[in-house]
């Protein structure tokens, strides 16, 4: 059994469980995973067919290799990395630091991708919520296309989720 607890503040819960389980005499490992993108990278190299040291190896590495952002709304006013962002404000996280801040989602999710690609990649990874604007994802993977050689876009719907946008970047 394999453990992705997605959230770096479910770390402790899922190394609990993960313990619980040993106890219990089930071979489980925890992947480090700190959002769902790290999450989604980790299952896209899972084979079953392999040997499970082997499988946790590629699984974990993949995820550690993902980069990741989400784009959320301030819920108060707040000192961040960035400046003092008020609420309302769309702010652009990325791991887990207030990078960019905002007054539309997709603008301040442009300059969150732009600012994650600058340090390259090849694969952008878009898990967009409910409460995003329709044609959010559909901007971004345009913009990824057409400034971005050789990069590919996959999107996820994710639901009523916390974040607006979870954006990956592997």
């Amino acid at each position: 059994m394999v453990l992705l607890p997605n959230d770096a503040d479910l770390r402790h819960t899922a190394a609990a469980a993960a313990e619980q389980a040993r106890a219990e005499g089930i071979r489980v490992a925890l992947i480090p995973t700190r959002s769902a993108v790290q999450g989604i990278a980790a299952l896209a190299v899972h084979e079953p067919e392999r040997r499970f040291d082997e499988d946790v190896v590629s699984m974990t590495s993949a995820a550690g290799a993902t980069r990741y952002a989400e784009v959320a709304v301030a819920e108060r006013q707040s000192w961040t990395m960035a400046g003092i962002c008020q609420a309302g404000d769309v702010l652009g996280l990325v791991d887990g630091d207030v990078a960019v801040i905002g007054a539309d989602v997709t603008v301040t999710a442009r300059a969150v991708l732009d600012r994650m690609l600058a340090a390259g990649g090849e694969l952008v990874t878009l898990v967009v919520g409910d409460e995003a604007p329709v044609s959010v994802a559909d901007i971004l993977e345009i913009h990824v296309r057409e400034s971005y050689l050789a990069v590919d876009t996959v999107v996820y719907r994710g639901g009523r989720q916390g974040a607006l946008l979870l954006i990956g970047v592997e």
